[in-house]
């Protein structure tokens, strides 16, 4: 595969962290690391990462950054082909079908800048470096959250998200050549925290909810705001998500995953720490709330120019 090539002066690789829709601060962060005169020589990205490095390695991060800001609920919906009870809730097909609309239909190996996307085997239990082959492959296994999408089936085994092992790539990008790397965390904000006014409902006279329901509403936030579309597997995925006022599967599943993915990413980071780590306060953005991209990439840049005049890399 091609490596990352530096021309006699250090050769910076960008790592690009998991955590779904908080994954559009990576996007003000590259506009931060371009502004800074910063040339990224590689990339390397875990879930939401792996789709916006791609776009960074195709040159094509300002079409991500036009389409993530007019995203609204009823795209996103779109987006949900419902097959429970498979092995995941979600096919996949119709997120494949977009990239493959929107993408170069490109093996990894054929992109100009060095890039891979890292996924996790569940049939050998380790992570998996996908540097070579389809590149929507390679995308699609990456974000393939356990539980909400189906694995990818590769060879003999079964890819599923990269977050599960490796959701700060620190490792990948150094692999890919890189000698001086820069690390976007996207998980150290989500817990230990007061919820935002916005995730507090306020008090009815006629209800009286639980203690700290509103931390559960990530499904309830995507079925309300379904309700005016109409189609069987939107039927379907409101029966599962009304049944019941406590935690629902998607609460469960991505709150577990969210967990998992900070702790392994603290580890991961104390072991092998980037040269500059970067990480937006996103806490406030919740697993499905892709249509706040304009919030999530001003994080990403404002934190980033923060970071980079802490370092001394800018003056300004």
């Amino acid at each position: 595969m091609p490596q990352c090539v530096s021309g006699g002066t250090q050769t910076v690789g960008l790592a690009l962290g998991s955590g779904s829709a908080r994954g559009w601060a990576h996007i003000g962060v590259i506009k931060a690391l371009n502004e800074a005169g910063i040339e990224i020589q590689c990339v390397a990205g875990s879930s939401i990462g792996s789709i916006v490095g791609a776009a960074l390695a195709l040159d094509k991060i300002q079409n991500l950054e036009a389409f993530a800001r007019q995203l609204n609920w009823k795209q996103i919906v779109s987006f949900l082909d419902v097959v429970f009870p498979r092995s995941g809730l979600i096919d996949g097909e119709k997120v494949t079908n977009f990239f493959r609309s929107h993408m170069q239909d490109i093996k990894i190996e054929d992109i100009p800048l060095p890039y891979c996307a890292v996924a996790t085997n569940l049939t050998m239990g380790r992570e998996c470096i996908l540097n070579k082959g389809d590149l929507i492959e390679a995308i699609r296994a990456s974000i393939s959250v356990p539980g909400i999408f189906t694995p990818v089936k590769k060879d003999n085994g079964y890819l599923v998200d990269g977050g599960l092992v490796n959701p700060v790539p620190v490792s990948a990008v150094r692999g890919l050549g890189a000698d001086f790397i820069i690390a976007v965390d996207l998980s150290h904000d989500l817990f230990n925290k007061d919820p935002e006014p916005e995730q507090i409902a306020p008090p009815q006279a006629t209800e009286i909810e639980p203690p700290n329901l509103a931390k559960w509403k990530i499904a309830q936030d995507l079925a309300d705001r379904v309700r005016e579309f109409s189609s069987p597997a939107l039927s379907q995925m409101r029966q599962w998500i009304q049944k019941d006022p406590g935690p629902n599967i998607f609460d469960v599943l991505t709150t577990s995953i969210n967990i998992m993915e900070a702790q392994i990413t603290a580890v991961r980071l104390a072991m092998d720490p980037p040269d500059l780590l970067i990480q937006p306060k996103l806490g406030h953005i919740r697993f499905m709330e892709y249509h706040k991209a304009d919030q999530a990439i001003a994080e990403g840049y404002k934190e980033a120019k923060a970071q980079l005049k802490r370092s001394g890399l800018i003056d300004y």
